[in-house]
């Protein structure tokens, strides 16, 4: 549920976001034309990308190049809720602050280099003083017009380009607005033990649901639901096998929340139960 959501318009976009939330709540969250600096300031985000996932805590930030996303939020211990800002990146937005040029380090450099679609940021010192300015002024928003919005945006680049990650930040920095095309199999591997559902998978893999399911028989011949589950409890197998995890993590690390429907569903494909199959299989 969303208790707030407030916002700073430049140039006709949607810039500057503040949201509120009563979580648990998972959104799509489609970046075709533009990329996102998410923080946030309560609670825990996952951003689900085409081929992996970033999850950040409080004071920690997502930089997301364009592409399809999930964004999942979770709240926090303390009073049940989720609290984050967003900053986004429209390459027309930001020719027109930079008055048509855009910054070197935004520009990509080598576009043959394999692209990730994004990395957690701990936030230092200062941008922990620019996200209270942005709490300042959405408590004040009076006070806002489009030369402070724009020099906003600008500080924020400054700060990402500056910072202690820097290196690791530039070769993103540099392909903001660089989409990076997938396979379908691919998006479907990357996310084979992660806690998604299958309208979770079709929102990524940005496609109805109905037509995921077409794309997923044509691909693997199978179902997404017996394909999904047959592969997590192949791992679960292998994994109880092969190290001294528990039951209870092994059944967490492949995706199964619900202890007993793991142990079923296991039962069901290999006959028996899981502290039975590594009690009979050979274990080091």
């Amino acid at each position: 549920m969303i208790i707030e959501h407030k916002t700073f318009d430049l140039y006709g976009k949607k810039v500057f976001v503040k949201a509120v939330i009563k979580p648990p709540l998972t959104m799509p969250n489609p970046m075709l034309d533009e990329a996102c600096f998410l923080y946030i300031r309560k609670g825990i985000g996952i951003a689900y990308s085409e081929t992996d996932h970033i999850t950040a805590y409080e004071n920690e930030g997502i930089l997301m190049k364009c592409g399809s996303y999930l964004n999942k939020m979770l709240a926090d211990s303390e009073d049940g809720t989720y609290e984050a800002m967003a900053v986004h990146l429209y390459p027309e937005v930001l020719s027109r602050i930079y008055d048509r040029e855009l910054p070197a380090f935004l520009k990509n450099k080598n576009k043959s280099l394999p692209q990730k679609p994004g990395t957690k940021i701990v936030l230092d010192e200062l941008f922990q003083k620019f996200f209270d300015s942005l709490l300042f002024y959405f408590a004040n928003p009076e006070l806002v017009n489009e030369e402070l919005m724009s020099l906003k945006l600008k500080e924020l680049l400054l700060l990402l380009e500056n910072t202690k990650d820097s290196d690791k930040l530039h070769h993103i920095l540099s392909s903001l607005f660089s989409p990076q095309t997938y396979s379908f199999k691919s998006i479907i591997e990357s996310h084979l033990y992660d806690n998604l559902s299958i309208e979770d998978l079709a929102e990524i893999a940005g496609q109805s649901l109905s037509s995921f399911k077409r794309s997923f028989r044509e691909v693997f011949d199978c179902s997404p639901g017996k394909y999904i589950r047959e592969q997590r409890l192949a791992r679960a197998a292998q994994l109880l096998t092969s190290t001294d995890q528990s039951i209870s993590e092994i059944a967490y690390a492949c995706a199964f929340n619900d202890l007993a429907n793991f142990s079923n569903c296991f039962k069901q494909q290999y006959g028996c139960s899981p502290s039975d199959y590594r009690l009979t299989s050979e274990y080091p």
